[in-house]
């Protein structure tokens, strides 16, 4: 096509493609687009000793919360490192910090600051770590949907339970309707709980992790779980379909894990004889299904701990965690190796870098606040009531 074929379409970009290219917002997406101020260089030698002298000077006023998958020259300044919501509950215990940083991705810092007293502030070094996962559920497709399983007559034999990586609006849309939040390391207890109540379960955003509890560790089959598209009408399914169904699965998934393939798996195997393969659940089913170990960010790390010296590991998970264990580990004989040959990294949460760390310990010292993560009160009161759920689980 030619450019005088295009200028007479008048071709205008969509909302979605203006926000991917930095030139809008929607304050309902997990995608932050802007911070103001300027950041220091990122070739700037002074910038460890510029972030050490800021968080010495704001002293107990700030704590910094550091994800698994942030980078060394970020978690170095963490005084507490973890997945998503063992460090909004670490904030949530810390009520003298004025400041919580969070080095992680949007809704992990919305969890934060539903978790967190009211003058607890928290900030998200830079508002364009979002999540791609957690874009992919918003609040207007989940009412869609459910306004689906209604017609279908059986929203009332439904419990939404959604994976932490979502949204506030998704949490507090499941706090509404009945539901609980789960993570990756008690999912099967979540939906344990949820089939308690009802007959059904709508498992949103993350497909991989719901399968894979369902089928893999409480015997379902696959048959017993459909697909829910958002961008097709009535979810891409039939009444009949929803009805026979046990599991609606929720059209998401993680960009990093659902990179890893079966070839992965094997073309690992081929390279080093006797290795062990360990995977996150939000890995495809039939990863899942060809990996030895299965297992949270958490559960990840202490197999590690616990694996005996000289043993082989490839691990599929994000590739800035599977380095800092492997240079952890390297001492102690046992070579740990990324399950892909292809170098992946979660982008978003590479946002967070050491200049943007920077600019926000040195805003903070001197008394400007930035970059404020804020849940509004009736999204709070809901999401809040689905986590309690959750924490209240056996």
């Amino acid at each position: 096509m030619t450019t005088a074929q295009t200028q007479e379409l008048d071709v205008q970009p969509t909302p979605l493609a203006l926000l991917l290219l930095g030139r809008e917002a929607d304050p309902r997406s997990e995608r932050g687009v802007e911070c103001p101020g300027d950041l220091p260089s990122p070739s700037d030698p002074d910038l460890v000793e510029r972030a050490r002298a800021a968080k010495e000077k704001l002293g107990s006023k700030v704590f910094v919360l550091g994800h698994h998958y942030q980078r060394d020259e970020v978690i170095q300044f963490a005084d507490v490192t973890g997945d998503s919501f063992k460090l909004a509950r670490d904030a949530a215990a810390r009520p003298e910090a004025e400041y919580i940083v969070f080095c992680g991705v949007h809704f992990m810092a919305e969890s934060a600051d539903i978790l967190t007293s009211d003058d607890q502030k928290v900030v998200l070094p830079d508002l364009a770590a979002g999540c791609s996962m957690a874009d992919m559920a918003t609040a207007e497709q989940v009412a869609e949907c459910w306004d689906v399983l209604t017609e279908a007559g059986i929203a009332e034999q439904v419990v939404p339970v959604s994976y932490m990586n979502s949204s506030a609006d998704i949490k507090a849309f499941t706090g509404k309707h009945g539901g609980t939040i789960c993570t990756s390391s008690n999912a099967q207890r979540a939906l344990e709980w949820a089939f308690e109540q009802g007959e059904k379960v709508l498992f949103l955003p993350d497909q991989h992790l719901g399968r894979n509890t369902a089928v893999r560790d409480m015997g379902m089959t696959l048959e017993d779980c459909v697909l829910y598209n958002p961008h097709k009408p009535n979810g891409g399914l039939t009444a009949e379909q929803l009805r026979d169904a046990k599991m609606i699965l929720w059209r998401g998934h993680c960009s990093v894990h659902g990179r890893f393939s079966v070839d992965s798996v094997n073309d690992v195997r081929a390279r080093i004889p006797g290795v062990n393969v360990l995977v996150h659940p939000e890995c495809k089913h039939e990863v899942v299904e060809a990996a030895d170990y299965v297992g949270s960010t958490e559960y990840i790390i202490k197999a590690l701990e616990a694996a005996p010296a000289g043993s082989k590991w490839a691990i599929g998970t994000e590739l800035n965690l599977v380095r800092r264990l492997a240079n952890r580990f390297t001492s102690e004989g046992k070579e740990v190796v990324f399950l892909d040959k292809t170098v992946c990294f979660c982008s978003t949460m590479n946002r967070i870098d050491l200049p943007h760390l920077v600019w926000t310990l040195e805003s903070l010292a001197e008394g400007n606040l930035v970059n404020r993560i804020e849940v509004d009160r009736e999204t709070e009161q809901f999401a809040k009531l689905a986590l309690e759920r959750m924490l209240a689980l056996p």
